[in-house]
């Protein structure tokens, strides 16, 4: 535009200069910025404002663009070459005005050429009072403050603030500037937003994004609901071992007799075998041998047929066994079968078929088993309370499942595991304080697993704040003397000195918990009086020590 050799100057149906060439400030004979149709001669003025009358009979005027070119005899002046309206202007100041963003442009100096409606909302000031005016001034008068055209004048690129304006309101604004040929800044086109309605949106977003958490969680609740899948956590050797070996069966069909006491995690290990195998595709049925009365066990191993009993369904009933066909059978509680129904599933095993209760047909499944149990079988077996024949067809494939208290090194990674389950459950955003591990790692948990994912959902549920501290502990937590000398849980790679400085204080909070006296501590601990009473006062901020000092 600014190569043409003649003078092209664009106005708003405002009378507002919207663009012009070189040229046509030279033509004009215009000194400095020139901004509205009133700075213009008169002859100027007159062709402009008939424009208008033109175009505003049918609302159709948009822009009036005029050009001019220099007359050889006349060179102190110019002739108006074309005159016309320019429609497509009024469709980009409507889709300016129905920006969600305030938009402002600006030249390269600063002075305003054109404004959104919304700047009235903003600013306190319409359309036409800005435009013409430099943002520096209008900064000076604080009717926005700061102003940002100084720095994209400076620094050449998209630069943003936080604005504030004389209505009150705060803003984000970005300045963008717009290049020439020469490389020198044309426009400069800001956006602004107020801060209230980018907070409303960050609001709504964190509320889609815990949504969203909460439906995955859903998600996988009832993925395992119906898979019967639970995530294996672990990093103890012995249940390495354990895993090792249950990679090894789950492609065959093996019967497998899972030993270990009551929540070690026995269920998991069978789906986790299931899921691992061939007959994933097929679904695994678990049934709890001592949850059902004696004499309706049998009837839901192996079903029956119509009219076996008094109070049976008259089309009969398939068993479990029959269900899981092409599956696996999981046994939980195995002992707690009776002799009878022993010796049923005995037959079962040998020949994988069997006949229901009331009925002559036999019928052939092709049902994997697997069984569990928290008792001691080959005592049962000496004490003629399990048969022995029954058992050696369990135990091809025995694996024992260790005690938690066996496995300390799991500890960290399940509470870590069942805190996160529950931060998405129930969309909290709760810690466990270090003293707190040392004092889960101390116990016995004579529950194993299931009792640690009790307690971490009790202590998530009903401690205040966002951390889990030593004082949400139960009592019988806090006092349980271990007989074995533990070591200290290590969950990650943290500097040496922060590492000593860690048990230094959970030595002395221990200390100071147990004798509440700083001599006694100081023996117990085997240095002065003074040292202690030092790193009480260094520790003091820290949990329970905090409200001990405060008490005493």
């Amino acid at each position: 535009m600014n190569d043409s050799s003649f003078g092209s100057t664009v106005f708003s149906k405002e009378g507002h200069v919207l663009c012009h060439n070189d040229a046509a400030a030279d033509l004009l004979s215009m000194e400095g910025p020139f901004t509205n149709i009133n700075q213009m001669p008169d002859d100027v003025q007159n062709t402009f404002f008939k424009c208008s009358l033109e175009g505003g009979a049918d609302h159709s005027f948009g822009a009036v663009r005029l050009h001019f070119q220099r007359v050889e005899k006349q060179k102190e002046y110019r002739v108006l070459l074309i005159v016309y309206n320019d429609p497509h202007y009024f469709e980009l100041e409507q889709i300016i005005n129905q920006s969600f963003d305030e938009i402002l442009v600006t030249d390269g100096d600063g002075v305003i050429t054109k404004v959104s409606k919304k700047c009235e909302e903003l600013y306190g000031l319409s359309e036409e009072v800005l435009i013409g005016q430099k943002t520096a001034d209008l900064a000076n008068r604080h009717v926005f403050t700061p102003s940002l055209t100084p720095v994209v004048q400076k620094e050449k690129k998209k630069v943003s603030c936080i604005q504030g304006t004389r209505t009150g309101k705060r803003l984000y604004v970005i300045g963008n500037p717009i290049f020439d040929d020469d490389g020198e800044i044309y426009r400069i086109v800001f956006n602004s937003r107020e801060v209230s309605e980018i907070e409303m949106l960050e609001s709504r977003l964190q509320q889609t994004e815990n949504l969203l958490n909460q439906y995955r969680t859903e998600l996988r609740q009832l993925r395992q609901l119906v898979s019967g899948e639970k995530e294996v956590v672990y990093q103890s050797n012995e249940m390495k071992e354990v895993f090792q070996l249950a990679a090894k069966v789950a492609p065959v069909d093996s019967t497998v007799l899972i030993a270990g006491e009551t929540g070690v995690g026995k269920g998991v290990m069978a789906r986790y075998i299931h899921q691992e195998g061939n007959r994933n595709n097929n679904k695994i049925i678990e049934i709890n041998c001592g949850a059902i009365p004696e004499n309706l066990i049998e009837s839901e191993l192996f079903g029956y047929e119509k009219g076996a009993f008094t109070g049976a369904n008259k089309a009969g009933k398939k068993g479990v066994i029959e269900l899981a066909d092409g599956g696996t059978l999981f046994l939980d509680e195995v002992a707690d079968l009776s002799l009878n129904v022993q010796v049923k599933l005995l037959q079962f095993l040998q020949d994988s078929c069997f006949r229901r209760v009331g009925g002559n047909e036999p019928i052939h499944v092709n049902t994997r088993i697997i069984a569990a149990t928290n008792q001691d079988l080959p005592q049962l077996v000496k004490e003629k309370k399990f048969r022995e024949d029954l058992f050696y067809r369990l135990n091809v494939v025995p694996m024992m499942i260790p005690p938690l208290r066996h496995r300390k090194d799991d500890i960290a990674v399940l509470v870590d595991h069942f805190l996160t389950q529950l931060n998405l459950k129930y969309q909290m955003n709760k810690r466990i304080s270090d003293d707190v591990y040392q004092y889960l790692l101390r116990y016995h948990w004579p529950g194993n697993v299931r009792e640690l994912e009790n307690l971490i959902e009790r202590l998530v549920v009903t401690c205040e704040g966002s951390k889990v501290t030593i004082e949400g502990l139960p009592t019988y937590l806090i006092d349980y003397k271990s007989h074995i000398q533990e070591g200290i849980v290590v969950k990650d790679i943290i500097p040496l000195k922060q590492a000593v400085e860690d048990l230094e204080r959970q030595l002395v909070t221990q200390a100071y918990l147990k004798y509440k006296n700083t001599y006694k501590c100081a023996e117990a601990l085997q240095v002065n009086q003074s040292t202690v009473v030092r790193k009480i006062k260094k520790y003091a901020k820290h949990g329970k020590l905090k409200n001990l000092l405060t008490e005493n």
